[in-house]
Formats: C-alpha cells, structure tokens, sequence
C-alpha cells in the first residue's frame, strides 16, 4: 500500500500560523499547532487523501501485517509524527517511560525527537534539568514560579535534531517549527505553563503530582545538536534525512516519508512540502525530484 495521509490538525492556544501559510495545512481555525501526520491514535487518526480509499482512516485501512516485522514486539502501532509551530510556548512538561504509562494511562510512553525545521531568532528550547535536582526543591520552584531557573535553555537553528527520552522536562519555546517523530502516546504531565488560561477563562490543568514520580532528576547533558543524516534512532523509532531521488520501501517495516521542502513524485503519488505519504512493509517506491524529506521507520536492530 503507497498513500497519501491528510492529517489531523489541532488548534491548541500556543500554536502559529506558519503550518498554514507555509506547510499549506487547510484548516477552519486561524492558528494550527500541531499536524498529526502519521497517526494511528485514536485522538487524531490521520486519513487516506485520494485514490480509492480517500477518507479512510489508515488505521482501519493498514492493519499490522502491513506495519512489518520490525513491529511485531509492539502490541499497537509504535509511531506518531507531526508537524509542530509555536507562536507562544508550550508548557513545561514530561513525558512518563512505558511502564509508569501502561500501568497508568492505559498506553504508551512518549520518548520523542524533534528536527527544527524553522527558528526564529533568539529561538530556544528548554531540555532537562541544569544540575542534579530534588523533588523538594523543584516542586518548590513550580509554587514560586521559578521553574525555568532549573532547565537549560538551549538556542535552536534550523537543521538541528535534540532527542528527548521520556522522563526529560522540557519544552518549546516561541518560534519554532519542527518535525516531530516520537512514540504513538498523547501522555503529557504539564508542569507549569505561566499561567496560562484556556478558552473559558480557566487556568489549564496541571499534573504535577504524577509528573514527579515520572521526572528524571539527574542533570541533562544535552552535547552537540545532531546535524547527520541519521536523525535519530531507538527501539520505537528511525527517523532519516534524505535529499534527491532515490528509493523508499523496507521489507521488514513500514516507512512514512514526509517532505519539508521541494517537491517529489513518490511512485505515482505527488507529494509537496509538508506532504506525508505511507508505505507498508513490503512496498517500495522510487522518488523522482528535488526534494528533501524525513523517512520514519521501525529498524529492528534497534
């Protein structure tokens, strides 16, 4: 199976206007935060766009045996990318490992990796903790509002790839926009978020309570941003950096390509920036053009 995805787009308070006028997302609000491309999750599913099965969601039209022996270990699809821009900041946040949030949540963990597509200046992220820290001393700093104080802050340029495994606070600041490949959970713990309130006027929720059973305390070393081809590379994930014509297609797993800038024609697919096409196990396609794009897969020497 080789498909075009439409995917689901989510409006959240801090997110932009660049997914619209510059990744082409259609979408009835003004702003989009995030663009859920390659989606099996339940809270935006990502869906067929043209062809026979235009409107299907690809989980019902991609079963497991289309997702490869390099799956076989996962109970559910293992992946989620998106697309992600910031007008304002996200929230302070942590994601829990898999044990904590499959006893907890009922799904997966989140470790996650981000390639920053786009950054304004004096854009940054925030990525784990500065030095060694305390559970006292931290939810401390969340009461007084001095939270950031703890975190390194770590200015971002377009190109650059940061892994994030699950149990590192973190965030995104304004002006990013970024690809994102991380594992199929929607699991979030805020931490703080500014005082931020939502559209009713209410202070968003936080979860600080199992977030601190979840953080990782000890200082991050955050070494030099990836600038390879390689982006990055777990047991959930494989993401690539790839440019020109070429070849897409594994035997033993699916593989997404989306494309952030250019243009390809993917077997008999035409794809443009900010495009997601699927590929299951099995499939392969040539890639004619001069576009640069992220391949996803699962490798199972990983």
């Amino acid at each position: 199976m080789l498909v075009k995805l439409r995917p689901s787009l989510k409006s959240y308070l801090w997110g932009g206007k660049k997914l619209i006028s510059q990744w082409h997302k259609q979408s009835g609000e003004n702003t989009v935060a995030e663009a859920w491309e390659l989606s099996f999750h339940p809270d935006g599913p990502a869906r067929i766009c043209g062809g026979d099965l235009d409107g299907t969601l690809l989980c019902d039209a991609a079963p497991p045996s289309a997702w490869g022996e390099n799956c076989r270990r996962f109970s559910r699809f293992p992946v989620l990318t998106k697309l992600i821009d910031t007008a304002q900041p996200l929230s302070i946040q942590v994601h829990p490992s898999d044990e904590y949030a499959l006893a907890h949540e009922g799904q997966s963990g989140k470790t996650e990796m981000w390639h920053i597509l786009d950054a304004e200046e004096n854009a940054f992220l925030y990525l784990g903790m500065k030095r060694d820290t305390s559970p006292e001393e931290f939810l401390s700093a969340i009461r007084t509002d001095r939270v950031c104080e703890f975190l390194n802050r770590v200015p971002v340029k377009a190109g650059e790839t940061y892994f994030i495994p699950s149990g590192t606070v973190h965030s995104i600041g304004a002006g990013v926009t970024l690809f994102e490949v991380q594992q199929n959970s929607s699991v979030t713990y805020r931490v703080y978020d500014y005082g931020r309130r939502d559209a009713g006027g209410c202070l968003r929720e936080l979860h600080v309570e199992k977030a601190m059973q979840v953080i990782d305390w000890k200082r991050y070393e955050i070494g030099a941003a990836r600038k390879e081809r390689m982006l990055g590379r777990c047991r959930y994930f494989t993401a690539t950096r790839c440019c020109g014509e070429g070849t897409v297609g594994r035997e033993d797993s699916f593989v997404s390509v989306t494309v952030i800038g250019g243009n390809a024609r993917i077997g008999d697919l035409c794809a443009g920036k900010g495009d997601t096409v699927f590929l299951s196990a099995g499939e392969f396609a040539s890639v004619k053009g001069d576009a640069e794009y992220i391949a996803v897969c699962v490798d199972g020497t990983a």
